[in-house]
């Protein structure tokens, strides 16, 4: 890590919370004043899309996280070992401490049957079985992204899987992530906090409040034309998108801030909000846009 790493003291925004401490927690394990914990990425239901979301990351990104802030072991899509071996080391973790992070839905279909992640000893391994015994013994629970804390797109409408949320089929404290995908600074920011102080202040949804405390339309760069009545009759025009089906109003989350993909843009800045990381996305927030000018 390079110097320039570091955040000045004055940045204390509170876009820069993830940052302040994902660098604190790897200042303080490089110094041994804190020890790596053991995480476990377990992906179930869904599009793979919030792992995806983490390889965006940066500063720090995807790499420092496995090598400088915790020790990465068991992941579906990331680690070496597949088949029976990387069963064996899914089996291994649940006699030591580790933090489990999940992405995608639980398929409860035919006793889990739908979403098999591999087997052992000819024996088969579902999602529900591999959420419900790394659930119990973790030390703590993070559901990451919108099928993991309430079932999302997995669960949408007709839900021939019969996918439900992580909480459904995990009875414990879990902090929700919610977000299509989640950004990578929301959970690195919720996992540096676990390392250095624990649990981060949440909110009756269990939703970390340096993340979702304020309503997106509060931010919003458009708001004063929503003052003004000014509201866009088409997609791309610069003004307020509510009476195109904006979802801001209704959704908790820093985007206008925070921004994506390296902070360069977000999705009102793409002529849509679609609501995708408050609960019950996305069957609550359709029709995702509508040509009803009339709206009030």
């Amino acid at each position: 890590m390079t110097e320039d790493y570091i955040l000045p003291p004055e940045d204390v925004s509170n876009e820069a919370i993830s940052k302040r401490l994902t660098t604190k927690a790897i200042q303080e394990i490089r110094a041994g004043r804190l020890t790596k914990k053991n995480l476990v990425w377990l992906e179930l239901t869904g599009c793979s899309g919030n792992i995806i979301s983490m390889m965006n990351g940066t500063n720090p990104d995807l790499n420092y996280l496995v090598t400088s802030m915790v020790n990465l072991r068991y992941s579906n899509s990331l680690m070496v070992a597949e088949g029976e071996k990387a069963m064996q080391a899914m089996q291994e973790v649940l006699e030591e401490d580790f933090i489990l992070a999940v992405e995608g839905a639980v398929a409860m279909r035919d006793n889990g049957m739908y979403n098999v992640i591999g087997s052992m000893n000819g024996k088969s391994i579902t999602a529900l079985e591999a959420a419900q015994k790394l659930g119990a013994k973790a030390s703590h629970v993070i559901a990451v992204g919108a099928c993991a804390t309430h079932g999302g797109p997995s669960a949408a409408k007709p839900n021939l899987a019969q996918c439900v949320g992580l909480p459904n089929v995990v009875h414990r404290k879990i902090i929700m992530l919610p977000g299509c995908p989640c950004h990578p600074d929301w959970f690195l920011g919720t996992l540096a906090h676990l390392l250095l102080y624990g649990e981060p202040a949440l909110d009756n949804r269990n939703r970390p409040l340096m993340f979702y405390s304020t309503l997106l339309h509060d931010r919003c760069p458009r708001l004063e034309y929503f003052h003004k009545g000014i509201f866009a009759k088409t997609l791309g025009e610069p003004t307020c998108l509510f009476k195109l089906g904006c979802r801001g109003p209704v959704t908790r989350i820093d985007c206008p801030t925070r921004k994506w993909n390296g902070y360069v843009n977000w999705p009102i800045g793409a002529s849509t909000c679609i609501g995708c990381s408050q609960f019950g996305f996305p069957d609550a927030m359709a029709p995702f846009v509508t040509y009803d000018n009339t709206r009030e």
